[in-house]
């Protein structure tokens, strides 16, 4: 599956590279909400058409904190329709998202839309993620290269993975689950440096 992700991501990845680039037709940006969940990130977003644009995101965060684990990477490519101009204003887009995860010791009593979280209190995850949604968002123009943009999506992931009793042990406690998430697949707030 992860490498059916990438045959996916690299024609868009090289479409995106490959658009012509005008003034402020490109951005490089970073998402401050998933830095502030120290998952690191970055994305760019290229114009395609007057108001269409490919926005190109991707995350890693390879390391634990303390005794928990939250070890994960993943892609998240996505068209959007810009109802202005692009680059500000209100836009509307589909993405889709895919990536692996090792994330376990964390300690909560979530139930979100019949997601049980609370399972990682005591056990760990490991596996893979597809899937695939809408969004709405918003840009403000900060200044003529600055921009902050706000942006939800919904939608549908798969995943399949393993379950381990504790965040270190190598025994699997099951193999090959499957879970299928419907909910928020997206949450942003960007900062943007437009080229």
């Amino acid at each position: 599956m992860i490498m059916k992700l990438g045959k996916i991501a690299t024609p868009l990845i090289l479409l995106a590279a490959s658009a012509p680039m005008t003034a402020q037709s490109v951005a490089l940006k970073t998402n401050i909400a998933a830095d502030a969940l120290l998952s690191p990130n970055i994305g760019v977003e290229t114009g395609l058409a007057p108001k269409w644009t490919l926005d190109v995101s991707g995350q890693l965060n390879a390391w634990n904190v303390d005794s928990h684990r939250w070890r994960h990477w993943l892609i998240q490519p996505e068209a959007r329709y810009w109802l202005c101009d692009t680059f500000q204003g209100h836009f509307f887009a589909l993405h889709a998202i895919g990536g692996q995860f090792n994330v376990g010791n964390i300690k909560n009593n979530i139930h979100f839309l019949g997601t049980d979280f609370s399972s990682l209190s005591h056990t760990r995850r490991q596996g893979w993620m597809a899937g695939a949604g809408f969004a709405y968002g918003y840009s403000w123009i900060l200044s003529r290269h600055w921009n902050i943009e706000a942006e939800l999506g919904i939608g549908w992931i798969y995943s399949r993975y393993d379950v381990y009793p504790c965040t270190e042990c190598g025994t699997k406690s099951a193999s090959g689950k499957v879970h299928n998430y419907v909910g928020p697949t997206k949450l942003a707030i960007n900062l943007e440096y437009l080229f």
